[in-house]
């Protein structure tokens, strides 16, 4: 709800107060912005002197900081940081990297053009402060005014205004009511006013100080490239676990008991017993073959050769719970990662409907609204009350978690209603090409 200013005001205070603090970092925050062409310029001719300008570069995004917080404080303007300086590998690379800083250098732009508007706005709000202030007590003091020559030999004491041979001069009763009154408008203005001034300051605070779109964009790309890195080390050494603690001790158990019927054989043993063990070792390979199957089936699902389409029908046929799935479009030219996606989007969902949401069935749609992306709409009829947990649990992606950071590694957007007691809805965009 908007307050309106008034001069008895917290806020109108401190946005006074703002423009005052403002003005005592003005000329520091403008001597510094002269420092990197001064010094640049200086040591120009060496490799240091290029560094220090690039650390004073970088050093104005604590500028921005300060700045940041003085108007979060009185203003009650919340701007987000930019993305912290990531440092490149290389000698010449980490200086150009630091001497083009664009946070760094908006920073600095915001000082250089801060200076001469602080100047004004406070010059401008304390004086319609003090007129207000010395109108309205204009009563008080008046007759301490020195006397004053008017033209006819009049000497008068008092405010007064003269033009040629005419003179004002308030200092009768009805002209100190007139002053006071001037004084009281001049007040009442002043909050407004203020508040008009402090908003050129908030302009440029969310202008030159907040991330920008591009650097909003690296950032998202650099988490998303982490995540993704993360996502293919876990997923590989889920791999080798399995095959470590399953597929290779069945295989090893195999071979010891191939090896101990040939013994059987070789020696004269026991026929019968020789063909147990053969037998055993030939369920324990088909178990093996089942679950190298398996494996592969984690790493690409085979039925995505046939089609996006056909991999959910055969995943909604293996459900533990009855699934309808609505898929009809072209996607032959969709990339394989957006089809890997697209599957384990669904299979995970599917999933929790049955393990998390105890649905009685799912509802799955996957259209192509336009060429450019594929639209996924999940739906089971389940408790709802399902939240995706920043992070993950103690840090580790799972869930809805991981299925969101899974969808942001490709441009892709996740949302999820889920009311308590259903039903709970997910709608997933994804892009048809991971292709810039």
């Amino acid at each position: 709800m908007k307050t309106v200013p008034h001069p008895l005001s917290a806020r109108t205070w401190r946005e006074y107060g703002y423009l005052w603090v403002a003005l005592l970092l003005a000329p520091f925050g403008l001597a510094y912005v002269l420092l990197v062409p001064s010094l640049g310029a200086g040591f120009l001719a060496t490799v240091v002197g290029l560094f220090v300008a690039a650390g004073l570069v970088i050093g104005a995004r604590g500028w921005g900081a300060a700045h940041r917080g003085l108007a979060r404080a009185a203003l009650d303007v919340h701007v987000d940081a930019p993305p912290a300086f990531v440092r490149p590998r290389g000698f010449w690379r980490s200086l150009g990297a630091m001497l083009f800083d664009g946070t760094g250098w908006r920073a600095l732009l915001f000082l250089f053009v801060t200076f001469p508007l602080t100047i004004f706005t406070f010059v401008v709000s304390t004086v319609f402060l003090f007129v207000g202030l010395g109108g309205i007590t204009y009563w008080l003091w008046w007759w301490s005014l020195p006397l004053q020559g008017f033209p006819g030999g009049a000497r008068e004491r008092g405010f007064s205004i003269q033009a040629g041979s005419w003179y004002w001069v308030a200092n009768t009763p009805p002209r100190i009511a007139l002053v006071a009154l001037g004084g009281l408008v001049f007040l009442l203005v002043w909050p407004f006013l203020t508040r008009g001034l402090t908003t050129l300051h908030r302009l440029l605070v969310r202008g030159l100080l907040g991330p920008t779109a591009g650097s909003i964009r690296v950032a998202a790309l650099r988490a998303s490239r982490a995540v993704a890195v993360e996502d293919a080390d876990a997923r590989l050494r889920r791999i080798e676990r399995d095959l470590h603690d399953g597929t290779q001790a069945r295989l090893v158990a195999v071979a010891m008991q191939l090896g101990e019927a040939r013994e059987h054989l070789r020696d004269g043993g026991d026929p019968a017993l020789a063909s147990e063990l053969l037998e055993t070792a030939h369920t324990s390979t088909k178990e093996a073959l089942t679950e190298l199957r398996e494996i592969a089936r984690g790493i690409h699902p085979p039925a995505l050769d046939d089609g996006l389409a056909v991999a959910l029908e055969t995943l909604a046929a293996r459900a533990p719970l009855p699934v309808t799935v609505d898929a009809s479009f072209d996607d032959s030219d969709l990339a394989p990662a957006v089809r890997s996606i697209a599957y384990y989007t669904v299979a995970e969902l599917l999933t929790n409907a049955a393990k998390h949401a105890h649905a009685s069935g799912v509802y799955v749609l996957v259209d192509r609204p336009d060429g450019a992306t594929l639209h996924l709409r999940i739906r089971d009829d389940g408790r709802g009350g399902a939240v995706v947990v920043p992070g993950g649990v103690d840090g580790k992606r799972t869930g809805l978690s991981g299925l969101q950071d899974r969808i942001a590694t490709v441009d892709g957007t996740f949302h999820l209603t889920s009311p308590a007691g259903g039903p709970t809805v997910v709608d997933v965009t994804l892009p048809t090409t991971t292709r810039p």
